[in-house]
């Protein structure tokens, strides 16, 4: 029996202590930026077998964008304590090819080699991409510190990123959100003319949408969550698949803030 008790006590600790520490999160987080403005691999610590994918397709990360230089106007990171792992929202506006790109990275249980990359790239032709509106608005937006009393819990933040993401398929479905509330989708913008009142309440989309493969980076201090998902019928090249997409939001006293949408298309504008 109290064998048993200390290998239930064992397991408790290493679940402990396989969370990261912020600091060592943030630390990669900028390790990332820089590697991504320097197109130099090298300056991020990746673990032997470290798996990268752009726009859920696996490749060679020395061929990916990642090896690229570009210019970085903007950027913006939250950090997983609990899963280990960071979101980084880089915008390119005055590269000489502009981008958007969302990232997502998990660490090993140390903290100290990252152990997969997945990133949604849009550029030109992608869904409502602008990257210089993308930037001009994501500047203007406040992703201050969120006091510790005030603050969501992991479950909260992720019911309204999901509850968002549900409404698409039923229109019917509550979604907690804020008044007021801003959509940036691509380099689009709901907050500008009505930024006191605007809520990011949609339309219901002409058939019921069923996003799929949700992914998520959770940062209780931030109040934000990251959900990488697939985003059917948008791309009229394939109706019933679902392309690249990635949903960025803030959430204050359990109502939604600010929602960042970046979705890829196979064909320009997603053949709409």
């Amino acid at each position: 029996m109290i064998h048993s008790t200390l290998l239930i006590c064992a397991g408790l600790v290493a679940q402990v202590t396989a969370a990261c520490d912020r600091a060592t999160l943030q630390n990669v987080a900028a390790a990332y930026v820089q590697a991504q403005a320097n197109g130099k691999l090298a300056l991020l610590s990746l673990a032997g077998n470290t798996s990268y994918a752009e726009n859920d397709s696996p490749m060679d990360i020395t061929k990916g964008v990642l090896s690229q230089p570009i210019t970085i106007d903007f950027n913006r990171s939250i950090y997983d304590t609990t899963q280990c792992a960071t979101f980084t929202e880089l915008t390119a506006a005055t590269s000489q090819h502009p981008y958007v790109i969302a990232t997502r990275m998990l660490l090993d249980e140390t903290g100290s080699k990252v152990t997969k990359i997945e990133s949604v790239v849009t550029d030109s032709g992608d869904w409502a991409f602008n990257a210089t509106g993308h930037l001009y608005w994501t500047r203007q937006e406040k992703w201050e510190t969120i006091p510790e009393g005030q603050r969501d819990t992991r479950a909260v933040i992720q019911a309204a990123a999901d509850a968002y993401l549900d409404q698409w398929g039923n229109s019917t479905l509550p979604v907690p959100l804020g008044t007021p509330c801003a959509r940036l989708e691509g380099g689009a913008y709901t907050g500008g003319s009505n930024p006191s009142a605007n809520t990011c309440r949609m339309g219901a989309f002409p058939q019921p949408l069923k996003v799929g493969n949700r992914r998520y980076v959770i940062d209780e201090e931030l109040g934000a969550v990251d959900v990488f998902n697939g985003f059917p019928w948008l791309d009229a090249t394939k109706p019933n698949g679902a392309t690249p997409s990635t949903n960025f939001i803030r959430v204050e006293r359990g109502l939604i803030r600010y929602i960042h949408e970046l979705t890829v298309c196979a064909t320009r504008n997603c053949g709409r």
